[in-house]
């Protein structure tokens, strides 16, 4: 099995029980060093797509999953990562009460910009809610600048 950082949308319990229905939630915790932004404004009808960067001065909040082959594989697919849209890399990861972990995460392949859509920034954070993120980390969340809905 491998680790999986799940950040933004996929936060949310009934979206990854969907996307990855053998992979228990293992924890919630943060990504040290790193932030929440959004990128690749031109891929989606919801404007920029969610994604990390290091920064030092951030953290994110995740829930990790132990993810089966099988489910990593589907993971991959509605990342886009066989599409170059995102790709994995591995980060270290703060669990609550417990020792840190290694996990993959997916990032962006494209440059940092553009704003999300209204509508994908409450997604995310009703996802973020649903997993137990801090009620600050929400409101970071919701006060970001967005577009309207279309």
């Amino acid at each position: 099995m491998a680790l999986y950082a799940a950040y933004a949308s996929n936060l949310h319990p009934g979206l990854m029980a969907q996307r990855a229905p053998h992979s228990p939630v293992r924890g919630r915790g943060w990504i040290h060093g790193w932030r929440l932004t959004f990128a690749g404004e031109d891929r989606s009808l919801e404007g920029a797509l969610a994604t990390i960067v290091e920064d030092i001065a951030h953290s994110v909040f995740v829930s990790v999953y132990d993810l089966t082959h099988l489910d990593a594989q589907a993971l991959d697919t509605w990342e886009g990562a066989d599409l170059s849209l995102y790709r994995k890399i591995h980060v270290r990861v703060s669990l609550d009460d417990e020792e840190p972990v290694t996990a993959f995460a997916y990032v962006m392949e494209d440059y940092e910009g553009g704003l999300p859509s209204a509508r994908y920034v409450q997604m995310i954070a009703d996802a973020a809610l649903a997993a137990g993120a801090p009620e600050d980390y929400i409101f970071r969340l919701l006060t970001r600048p967005s577009r309207p809905a279309l």
